[in-house]
């Protein structure tokens, strides 16, 4: 399906209608601006340095031909308002989590993480090496978009909660914070599930609104301040254990971009893809001790909760394989990464449990 037939058959036609005028950057005796419209406020660690640094990388390359101007969630459209502002026309890119418009279609679940998927360096290797840009590419062309990764966080934690989880029952009820497949499968585990945008956290758990939530790592966390009110830490999650950014630009404004422009544009996404993944393993372990240290209790989920997830995200995954697409990317990314993972399990992974065993004997 193309973009422009999608369009007349879905709910963004009225809204590409009328924002036609605005698809076109604004230009300026030859440089042009584009607008960047972002899912987080300014200053959140990871995230919107991801933003930022893409930001900043494309008006340098470029010697200011293309300046990004950042608008960050609030300013312009709301945080999950972006995917569809930049499909209409509304804004010129953004930057995001892709699983955050699985409303648009199930399949982008898989640009961010799902649950039980791929580690940081096993989604690098998908997406450049294993045919993973080809799919995110096929699936921005059906909204009139042109995709790339920007941005990763490494593996995500199980969350901050206000009580120890102890096991699978102590889920039932509980009101938490987690998008995407995660969000469904815990559903499936008996929680009340909330997706709320990263800007809403705090105020959530501090007037009780939400009895937990996941957002991305020690130093980012750390930075919302979510120790203040919550004393409860699982620092292994099941839900994104390498949760990638996206940008994505209108279609339209990517293929009015000159070639070299073009190929900037994509360099600029991929350098933030590893820059990002650097900066959450370089800060995590030193913001988790600090955490330590003011009072927080670290702890990992007992065998029998990790086996309650493990079925319900295969649950929540298994519902979506009658979409074609949905299922054609599934099926590319559970064989990268049972490729990659098996030379890295031989490799990697018994390289570091020897180096640990060498070094503390």
């Amino acid at each position: 399906m193309d973009r422009r037939s999608f369009l007349k058959t879905s709910a963004l036609g009225g809204t590409a209608a009328a924002a036609t005028t605005l698809a076109a950057p604004a230009i300026a005796q030859g440089n042009r601006t584009l607008t960047m419209v972002t899912s987080v406020p300014d200053g959140f660690a990871v995230f919107d340095d991801a933003a930022q640094r893409l930001a900043d990388l494309v008006t340098a390359m470029t010697d200011g031909a293309l300046t990004v101007e950042k608008k960050p969630a609030g300013s312009l459209v709301g945080a999950l308002e972006v995917f569809d502002a930049v499909s209409s026309g509304q804004a010129d890119m953004y930057h995001s989590a892709d699983y955050y418009f699985m409303n648009q279609h199930p399949a982008y679940a898989y640009f961010t993480a799902v649950p039980f998927g791929m580690t940081g360096p096993e989604m690098m290797s998908w997406y450049n090496h294993q045919g993973g840009k080809e799919l995110h590419d096929e699936l921005g062309q059906i909204f009139g978009l042109k995709s790339f990764l920007a941005g990763n966080t490494g593996h995500q934690p199980g969350g901050w909660f206000n009580k120890e989880i102890n096991s699978a029952s102590d889920l039932q009820g509980l009101k938490f914070r987690m998008p995407g497949f995660g969000g469904l499968a815990l559903g499936r585990t008996g929680a009340s599930v909330q997706n709320i945008p990263g800007g809403e956290i705090y105020q959530a758990l501090s007037s009780g609104a939400i009895d937990g939530a996941e957002w991305i790592g020690p130093f980012a966390d750390e930075r919302m301040g979510f120790q203040e009110v919550c004393k409860f830490y699982y620092t292994s999650g099941f839900h994104e254990p390498g949760s990638a950014l996206a940008t994505a630009m209108n279609r339209d404004v990517f293929d009015s971009l000159t070639p070299s422009q073009q190929k900037i544009f994509e360099i600029a996404a991929g350098e933030v893809h590893s820059w990002s993944l650097a900066q959450s393993n370089a800060n995590n372990a030193v913001a988790l001790e600090r955490l330590k240290a003011g009072g927080v209790k670290v702890l990992e989920f007992s065998d029998e909760i990790w086996d309650a997830f493990g079925k319900a995200s295969k649950e929540a995954l298994d519902e979506f394989m009658g979409d074609e697409l949905f299922a054609r990317v599934r099926a590319s990314a559970e064989s990268a990464m049972a490729a990659t993972h098996e030379w890295l399990d031989l490799s990697d992974n018994v390289f570091t449990r020897q180096r640990t065993r060498v070094n503390n004997g």
